[in-house]
């Protein structure tokens, strides 16, 4: 069979999510090309050429741009079988059932697709276009209403078919030292052993990962280090949840690859359980690490089941320091509960903390995502604030307690969007935003406070592309 495997985005990355099931698909006999939407045009070409198109959703933005693209192909091509897999593909099932899909595989994803495409190729010629059906499970087994037990035990991952993508130039960099350098983008683990409320991972993994084989992660590391990465980012949901294994992987690959740098992920409560692995992890090479402080509100973290509190994401911070590793934390600041003084608060502490450097300006604008499936959606905080589905933005909508804070999200994310375009630095945006956020809350800037000179913070490694979800 010719399967045409396409991304929309992943976080500024190459495609691991197209890679590797394109060297599952190569293994079992297939045909693939792989098309990356994120920075090459619709290839209409390559669709004709397919007898059957997976489309990657690893996480929200990709399942809205996934559906879009899954239409285009539609109108192009109205018999050819779609399948829609990752993180996000059980949701808005009224879009995918209704047409846009033959196939929604959620998880674990690479079995599943291959039992598709071979079960593709057992029917052609087809006289027609099969029934559209959704398969919310693991295993894109019969339809169900629960997903079954996980078996995280009987998958052997391919090294990724890096060579079917884009190069990494095309992708984000790693900006240090006054240089860019190319970035690869790799996991050693899916799924998280944690059950945060607001986060899709949960959802389908139930609190437990599958590693991915040391070999095939450390196989796949040479080859992006071959393709010109100077630098990898683990992008793991949790970089510590299978701990010795993560170890034993930089090891190997700092003894390989002496002068390679990298990147983690990890839980606030990880970062401090697991405190004797930074010295081990800075002296391998790691530069910063990603941590999820999304608030500074005690009950709201209480609420999103983050398992720390504001003063142990102090505590983190300052851990990760003395080893020379910056922390980036990723923020949510607007969900039902939020108050002004809770956002004056966030860009306090981002002041106090000297992390003005370390936050894409994008992160200050983030509101909360509620899914179907959402571990939130039974809370009974939740309810007073609740509305409706919404299938077009993936999301059931919410009002925030106080209307004001709805009305500064938007003010924030219009100065964040101007700033952006308008190449302004962070620290730059950051006193805009901060400007904005103070005078929401109706507190008046300490005027023995100097704003923070352009330039000062921005040595601080990071990548070129701001993510978000």
């Amino acid at each position: 069979m010719r399967v045409l495997l396409v991304s929309t985005y992943e976080l500024g990355h190459q495609p691991l999510h197209v890679a590797s099931p394109a060297a599952a698909l190569l293994a079992a006999g297939h045909e693939v090309r792989c098309l990356d939407l994120s920075v090459e045009p619709f290839d209409a070409d390559a669709v004709d050429w397919a007898q059957g198109v997976g489309l990657s959703v690893p996480m929200h933005t990709a399942m809205r741009l996934g559906l879009r693209a899954a239409a285009e192909i539609q109108a192009r091509r109205p018999d050819l079988p779609i399948c829609l897999y990752g993180l996000y593909a059980p949701v808005s099932r009224d879009l995918t059932a209704a047409g846009l899909a033959d196939r929604v595989i959620a998880g674990e994803y690479e079995p599943a697709l291959v039992a598709w495409v071979d079960g593709l190729a057992e029917t052609e010629p087809r006289a027609a276009a099969p029934a559209r059906a959704v398969v919310p499970t693991l295993w894109a087994t019969a339809p169900t209403p629960a997903p079954p037990p996980i078996d995280l035990g009987r998958t052997s991952f391919h090294p990724p078919a890096r060579h079917l993508l884009p190069p990494l130039e095309h992708y984000a960099h790693l900006a240090v030292d006054g240089e860019e350098r190319p970035v690869g983008y790799v996991e050693a683990s899916h799924g998280c052993v944690h059950r945060c409320r607001h986060c899709p991972v949960p959802t389908v993994y139930d609190g437990r990962i599958r590693v991915v084989q040391r070999e095939t992660v450390l196989e796949d590391v040479a080859a992006l280090v071959a393709a010109g990465a100077r630098h990898i980012t683990f992008g793991d949901p949790d970089f510590l949840n299978g701990v010795r294994h993560s170890r034993t992987i930089v090891a190997e690959m700092h003894a390989r690859f002496p002068d390679l740098t990298f990147d983690v992920t990890a839980k606030v409560e990880h970062v401090l359980e697991h405190a004797q692995v930074w010295p081990e992890l800075a002296a391998a090479g790691c530069l910063f690490a990603v941590c999820a402080l999304e608030s500074v509100n005690d009950d709201i973290l209480a609420r999103l089941a983050k398992g720390h509190t504001t003063a142990e994401a102090r505590d983190a911070l300052a851990l990760l320091r003395e080893h020379g590793i910056e922390p980036r934390p990723s923020w949510m600041p607007f969900t039902p509960w939020t108050t002004l003084g809770d956002v004056a608060d966030l860009v306090d502490f981002v002041a106090e903390e000297d992390l003005i450097g370390n936050v894409d300006p994008v992160q200050y604008t983030i509101r909360l995502l509620l899914p179907e499936g959402s571990l939130l959606l039974d809370h009974p905080d939740l309810a007073p604030h609740l509305g409706a589905y919404d299938p077009e933005a993936l999301t059931y909508r919410w009002r925030a307690a106080d209307p004001r804070v709805g009305a500064l999200q938007q003010r924030v994310a219009r100065i964040v969007e101007q700033d952006t375009a308008g190449g302004a630095s962070i620290p730059a945006t950051f006193e805009r935003v901060r400007a904005a956020v103070l005078a929401a809350a109706g507190r008046h800037e300490d005027p023995a406070r100097e704003p923070v000179p352009a330039g000062s913070v921005e040595g601080r490694p990071r990548l070129t592309e701001p993510w978000f979800c």
